[in-house]
């Protein structure tokens, strides 16, 4: 009864802890500009079937989705287990389910089998991390928190698994032993192998050792569930989501802006009378975090950040300084320091100084204009983050705000205004080119 009640209490401090964390990055979302995306279920429904669900995008680099598969799915169904664990924690049982019989020896094997893959996608992820050094995993934006980050969440799924498998191995022999009234289940596939490391020892040790790796496999999920929302890791959860808002416009389209046709008609129809809107100041583009949408806010906690994005993208390879990682990154640190602003009442001066910055302060002009919109990043993305839409919305504060767009581009406006064209020639001159050329026997 003790260890049941203390059980719970763990139980129930961790679902508050990670309640409240995402709790907070929901109402972090919510900051963004508010927009209605209801239409084509089916197609969303697809998508998240494909995308989300079925890993298709993560497919096109065969090796790093193999690995990605034995982690992803071998994590998922290592932790049906915990049903049984989360049970036998609250009611102070051992072994609920072993009244399957024959297929409970079954399903446990099943469950180990799967948590061997996790174990090896975790090591070979590890290495090409950290021995082999992909470059992508190693670019600027990449400094000590992100690489961290990546490693403690590999480490803490080996030392899960390795739990699991030594609390069975301690469990199998404590079965064949009178003195300790383990449940008759027999032995399991995996963790048989290791048995001999343990046999040798009393049962009182084994007793110790089943009990500590079972207590440090359901402690250690729950600390891990409330890492998780301060982590990349957070897409487990919010990659479903994601896909499903993603964009199914042309790629690249610009969203068209509401005050922008208001301003046009306002210029260009006599008529029209902007009497039912409001008279709200309005920013054209994005300049700070609520100048984006709840979705550009929900990519920015979505991210991966495995870097495909910026492998692929055609200007960080020949050496430009943007990374659309580093862009979607970028948002999402811009956006925890308003939001700990907003949501922190015990915030100091300094750090209220500090959260007033803009999302300018994080990505430079330089970054935003070497885009070449050729939509690679958002095509490379495996749960469809859009950084092109963040970096267009910031272009269209710099153009339409701050008049501040490269001299080709001021020019080329220019010349659109006065021209009707983006070339430096009038009406009248247009059709000079062609004078001299014969047209069907018709000299020009």
């Amino acid at each position: 009864m003790f260890t049941s009640i203390i059980f719970i209490l763990i139980l129930f401090g961790a679902t508050v802890v990670f309640y409240r964390k995402v709790r907070k990055i929901t109402r972090s979302i919510k900051l963004g500009k508010d927009i209605t995306i209801n239409d084509n279920i089916l197609i969303r429904w697809k998508r998240v079937l494909f995308i989300a669900i079925g890993q298709q995008k993560i497919l096109q680099r065969p090796v790093a989705a193999l690995l990605h598969i034995f982690v992803y799915a071998g994590f998922i169904i290592v932790n049906i287990e915990m049903c049984e664990i989360l049970i036998d924690g609250v009611a102070g049982t051992h072994r609920l389910f072993s009244f399957f019989g024959g297929f409970y020896g079954i399903m446990v094997s099943i469950f180990e089998f799967f948590a061997i893959t996790v174990m090896f996608g975790c090591a070979v992820f590890l290495i090409r991390r950290n021995v082999i050094r992909i470059r992508r995993f190693w670019n600027k934006e990449m400094t000590l928190w992100p690489r961290s980050d990546a490693n403690i969440i590999l480490i803490t799924e080996l030392l899960l698994m390795s739990a699991i498998l030594i609390m069975n191995a301690a469990d199998s022999i404590l079965q064949t032993r009178p003195d300790s009234h383990y449940v008759q289940v027999g032995s399991f596939m995996i963790s048989s192998i290791i048995q001999p490391i343990f046999s040798g020892l009393p049962s009182s040790s084994l007793i110790i050792i089943e009990r500590f790796s079972w207590w440090f496999h359901i402690i250690g999920v729950l600390v891990f569930l409330n890492y998780i929302p301060y982590s990349k890791h957070f897409h487990v959860f919010l990659s479903f989501p994601n896909v499903y808002y993603s964009k199914l416009r042309p790629a690249g389209e610009m969203a068209n802006m509401p005050s922008i046709t208001k301003e046009v008609k306002l210029m260009l129809e006599e008529n029209y009378s902007d009497q039912d809107d409001d008279n709200e100041e309005v920013t054209f583009g994005a300049k700070t975090i609520k100048d984006l949408t709840w979705k550009h806010l929900m990519d920015a906690y979505t991210c991966t950040e495995c870097g495909r994005c910026t492998s692929g993208c055609p200007a960080n390879i020949t050496g430009k300084k943007l990374s659309p990682r580093k862009i979607v990154m970028d948002t999402r640190d811009n956006l925890e320091e308003i939001a700990d602003k907003l949501f922190n009442r015990k915030s100091s001066e300094k750090d209220n100084k500090k959260n007033t910055r803009t999302l300018f302060d994080f990505i430079s002009a330089e970054e935003l204009w070497a885009c070449t919109t050729c939509n690679a990043c958002t095509y490379e993305c495996p749960v469809n983050i859009d950084p092109l839409a963040i970096i267009l919305e910031m272009r269209r504060y710099l153009v339409l705000e701050e008049s501040a767009a490269p001299g080709p581009l001021n020019n080329t406006f220019s010349n659109i205004e006065n021209n009707g064209a983006p070339w430096q020639f009038s009406h009248e001159d247009r059709m000079e080119w062609a004078k001299d050329i014969e047209m069907n026997g018709i000299v020009e």
